[in-house]
């Protein structure tokens, strides 16, 4: 009985390695492989663990490349007027990388809304931003926003667009309130500059 047992565990085990290599992509003799999709990552996709979703209406123009990613942690601040909350300002520390060259990178986003980087000092201030619905419900929307300025050559330098995605958190309290009240709201996101190319 015991000798059974152990044909068919290894009948099970040559099956299931015949399976993994019909699809891990080994061929045999008078076959062609098939194509293997590439596995290398970009710096900015290693970075955020893979390639972001990005809504079709947040895509920047053609001509504009993406040259630093980030990630955020903050708040999004609120005031109340006329009983009800209204966005004041973000206030949000990003971590993330430049990508030309590639280097590990630092900035602050405050009121604007603008990113600045707290290494070199340049500045991009945005307007105008396209919206879509954020893919975690009861989030901030994420955006597409054109750079109105720009300050310095570093980082943000030349900046032309803004796509702020991956949004969980910040919206505002549903509540009402009493004029002259604020509220800070929790959120994150994934922030990502274009320069022209």
């Amino acid at each position: 009985m015991s000798t059974r047992t152990v044909r068919i565990s290894a009948a099970v085990g040559a099956t299931a390695l015949a399976l993994a290599g019909i699809t891990t992509g080994v061929s045999f003799a008078g076959e062609t492989p098939a194509p293997q999709p590439a596995t290398k990552l970009s710096a900015a996709d290693s970075f955020l663990g893979g390639p972001p979703p990005v809504p079709a209406g947040l895509v920047p123009p053609p001509g504009n490349t993406l040259t630093a990613v980030f990630k955020a942690k903050g708040v999004q601040i609120y005031g109340c007027a006329t009983g009800a909350w209204t966005l004041t300002e973000p206030a949000a520390t990003l971590a993330g990388l430049n990508l030309k060259p590639v280097r590990p990178a630092t900035a602050l986003h405050f009121r604007g809304p603008s990113w600045e980087s707290d290494e070199d000092g340049t500045l991009v201030e945005g307007k105008t931003p396209v919206s879509a619905p954020s893919d975690t419900p009861g989030s901030i929307p994420q955006l597409l926003v054109t750079a109105a300025t720009t300050r310095g050559t570093g980082v943000f330098g030349g900046v032309t667009y803004i796509q702020r995605l991956g949004t969980v958190g910040g919206v505002a309290p549903a509540t009402t309130c009493v004029p002259g009240d604020t509220t800070a709201v929790k959120y994150q996101a994934v922030y990502r500059f274009f320069k022209k190319s």
